[in-house]
């Protein structure tokens, strides 16, 4: 039943490369999200968090490395989320790099469909993430926006210039969207309502002492 089946969020800046996978993925029995380049596919795992994440790894702006390097370092729980590479890439040293940065798995155009699926149902049975994660982080447009380019390391100045909003705004969409990510992970036990205090070098928010003190007593 389409309930049942697994979502995969595919990033390719290629369309007809993307059109090609996808349809074929969906026709292999997993609905398929695309995300056409680095900055919309990280922007795109924030907000719907997907059963499984494949990617390219040479794209303009954010490549996969960046992506995987970025999600990984933003919030603890997105290194249980798969993530495999899909590239035409095939020296040793890029697969090499894709696996210390945590890759799960690390797939060579042109692609074989039988093995390519084959990978993707291994890792989503080993992860049972029906179980395990909610399907939705309940995240805003403009919270996505920032969290993305405070992920690339930009200041929450700089961000508000890209944005068109004040500082203020831009750390209040930061501060929410994190505050989403870490209510919804369910490895970092206790309350589930407890707001835990963030990294200010994570990104560019920073946290008041005021707002450090309400989070401390929330937990």
């Amino acid at each position: 039943m389409r309930e049942n089946r697994k979502k995969i969020l595919y990033i390719e800046d290629d369309h007809e490369t993307a059109s090609l996978v996808a349809e074929e993925l969906v026709v292999r029995g997993f609905d398929v999200e695309v995300a056409y380049g680095g900055s919309e596919g990280y922007s795109a795992i924030m907000k719907s968090l997907p059963d499984l994440v494949l990617s390219d790894i040479r794209m303009p702006g954010m490549s996969g490395f960046d992506i995987l390097e970025r999600l990984t370092g933003a919030v603890p729980r997105f290194r249980k989320l798969p993530f495999v590479f899909l590239t035409a890439l095939t020296d040793r040293d890029v697969e090499l790099k894709a696996r210390h940065l945590g890759a799960d798995d690390f797939v060579t155009k042109p692609v074989d469909f039988d093995l390519l699926e084959a990978i993707i149902s291994a890792r989503l049975a080993g992860v049972a993430r029906n179980e395990k994660w909610p399907k939705l982080v309940d995240m805003t447009d403009r919270e996505g926006e920032a969290l993305t380019w405070a992920a690339r390391g930009k200041t929450s100045t700089e961000i508000a210039m890209i944005l068109g909003l004040s500082k203020r705004t831009v750390d209040f969409h930061i501060d929410n969207a994190r505050d989403q990510a870490w209510r919804h992970d369910p490895h970092r036990g206790g309350d589930q309502g407890c707001h835990r205090p963030i990294d200010p070098s994570l990104g560019a928010s920073r946290w008041s002492s005021e707002s450090r003190l309400q989070a401390s007593r929330s937990c």
